[in-house]
């Protein structure tokens, strides 16, 4: 752990108990943070995780669209964050506005849009998708003559190249993943050449083009155990590298930049969960209308995948 302080650990564990909490922790969160979670993952993975589990209250370590999927999938628990100025830049780039605008520009298309957006702009979807299964949920769309794919232009661009389909994409992108460059990549494969390297689909074409696997986090924690090579090259928020190292103490993985860090990721500290657990602050909390249609589109992906 960064801090050494087993009192604050010990209080939170103690709290977690009496307030009958779950601490889930996205894969890009600060290693104190990781520590303490009862499970860590992808935004889907956590929020299909606290839809299952008996406890009362989540405890969302992540950024703010997290914590509402978790809230639409979870309706009768108390989600809290322990920072709810976290967002996420990406799903901030569109609005239910927005995606309103574009449907009516393309009538008689399907919308699909990823897990990073707002509660608000789910429920204007068709379906949603993860960087896991985009792929898998726009090749169930063959029928299909027009597909909108927001708000992620180059997980669109991946998704568009996979499935062979043209997809009506969003100007959105991730601020983090775009700080990756070729020449990153470059630069670790000559010090590491037998490294074999995983990137983001969120990352730019030019570096996807120059993966070895192209996988979200929870992809990449999988790969990263089952894949012989113990030189790994990793093309994602800084975050993962923890996660990595830890599941694989065997193994050696290099971050492609030192400029991909969210700095929304890195708000959550180990105090603000301890005082989340005290305070039950703040909740995140989604409007029984918006609820339900952004369910509809989140239970129709689950039943591709």
């Amino acid at each position: 752990m960064i801090k050494d302080d087993k009192k604050l650990v010990t209080k939170i564990r103690e709290l977690k108990k009496k307030r009958n909490a779950i601490i889930l922790v996205h894969n890009y969160q600060l290693p104190e943070v990781q520590d303490i979670a009862d499970f860590r993952g992808d935004s889907l993975e956590l929020s299909r995780i606290a839809a299952k589990t008996e406890a009362k209250v989540i405890v969302f370590c992540g950024v703010y669209f997290m914590a509402e999927t978790a809230s639409i999938l979870s309706p009768d628990k108390l989600v809290i964050m322990p920072d709810v100025s976290a967002g996420c830049p990406m799903a901030n780039m569109m609005n239910a506005a927005d995606l309103r605008k574009l449907k009516l520009q393309h009538p008689g298309a399907v919308a699909v849009g990823y897990v990073n957006t707002s509660a608000a702009v789910k429920a204007e979807l068709d379906y949603c998708c993860t960087s896991t299964n985009a792929v898998a949920v726009v090749n169930a769309l063959r029928q299909e003559k027009e597909i909108i794919f927001v708000p992620d232009k180059y997980l669109a661009d991946y998704v568009s190249k996979q499935s062979g389909r043209k997809l009506i994409s969003w100007h959105g992108y991730c601020p983090t993943h775009v700080k990756i460059l070729p020449e990153d990549l470059k630069r670790e494969k000559n010090f590491h050449p037998q490294a074999k390297v995983m990137v983001h689909p969120e990352c730019l074409a030019s570096v996807v083009a120059l993966a070895d696997a192209v996988l979200s986090t929870s992809q990449m924690a999988k790969y990263a155990k089952e894949d012989p090579a113990r030189e790994f090259i990793i093309g994602t928020e800084s975050g993962l590298i923890y996660r990595l190292k830890q599941d694989n103490p065997d193994k050696e993985f290099y971050l492609a930049s030192e400029r991909a860090v969210c700095p929304n990721m890195k708000r959550t500290t180990q105090e603000k969960v301890l005082w989340a657990l005290e305070e039950l602050a703040d909740e995140v909390k989604v409007s029984e209308e918006i609820r339900k249609k952004a369910r509809l589109a989140i239970e129709r992906m689950l039943k591709i995948i």
